[in-house]
């Protein structure tokens, strides 16, 4: 079996569950269902009490008796005083073109008369453009007969979208189907790729700048150069003298601190790494910055 992660979370006197982790679907997230086994509001007494936690539709919830779900589940149902009825919520959580699963367990009702035929019903996400789900339970047996995990998979029209089970049998529609055990994941939508120029300033417009001409120029020049020719690539490139200096004088600064007895004179002990401290912003302006250079350290 897969393993599963389950995250229950109260929202007032509903329960919210994550969706199992698929086996194998290392980008696959579980997605938040709230009241996803109907656990609210709670059956006091009877088989029956009015209104759905978390979702809306003119129904109510079966008591764990008349359920009679394998898990000792309540269930919803989807015929109410005599009509098929719906049922609806919103997957929050869910991005907007994201890969969705649905997976719930259904039932027909035990008014249901043996005989008189699977209990169909439909699935649909609103604003999708995927086909609607159809399902039926089985054939009514005069009791509970789950079909565990049913599933519907669709693309997230929009954030949070609203999924809707749908009570479609017309023959004593109100001895309907039982639903519970809501789950759902998602695999999030692909990333976007990355707008042109947003990440190399010499692309688009910034290719025109002095600097990157430059810089252009001098790639032209690179792929002249054979590539044994140290002489060459040296005459474009430099041979980085200005660069060893600064590491040089770094290295030696960073020395000198080191081998300067600090609790006697630390400002002697300082002079050297100010001189490095320096070189770094010694070319801004006034007005670069919104705190002078001088204030940054001690130096």
């Amino acid at each position: 079996m897969p393993p599963t992660r389950l995250l229950a979370l109260p929202l007032g006197a509903a329960l919210v569950l994550a969706a199992p982790w698929p086996a194998g679907a290392a980008n696959t997230d579980p997605v938040a269902v709230e009241n996803a086994t109907f656990s609210s509001p709670t059956v006091q007494s009877g088989d029956w009490t009015y209104g759905v936690d978390g979702w809306t539709g003119p129904t109510g919830v079966a008591s764990t008796a008349r359920a009679a779900h394998p898990k000792g589940l309540q269930a919803a149902t989807l015929g109410w005083n005599g009509k098929a009825v719906s049922l609806s919520t919103r997957l929050r959580g869910v991005r907007a073109g994201a890969g969705v699963t649905l997976s719930w367990d259904d039932n027909p009702d035990s008014c249901a008369a043996s005989g008189s035929g699977p209990r169909s019903y439909t699935v649909t996400v609103t604003g999708a453009t995927d086909a609607p789900g159809s399902f039926a339970t089985k054939a009514p047996a005069a009791k509970a007969d789950w079909y565990l995990g049913r599933t519907y998979s669709f693309t997230a029209p929009e954030d949070s979208p609203q999924i809707t089970f749908t009570n479609t049998i017309t023959n004593n529609p109100a001895c309907g189907e039982l639903i519970t055990n809501v789950q759902a994941a998602q695999t999030p939508p692909p990333a976007e790729a990355p707008t042109p120029g947003s990440t190399d300033p010499c692309a688009g417009d910034g290719a025109s700048s002095p600097a990157c001409a430059t810089d252009a120029g001098n790639k032209e020049k690179i792929k002249d150069c054979p590539a044994t020719d140290r002489t060459c690539l040296e005459g474009v490139a430099g041979k980085g003298e200005k660069e060893n200096a600064g590491i040089s004088q770094q290295t030696q600064a960073l020395d000198d601190f080191t081998n300067t007895p600090r609790d006697q004179d630390p400002n002697t002990a300082l002079g050297p790494l100010c001189q490095v401290a320096d070189l770094h912003h010694g070319s801004l302006q006034p007005g670069d910055t919104v705190l002078a250079p001088g204030t940054w350290w001690y130096c």
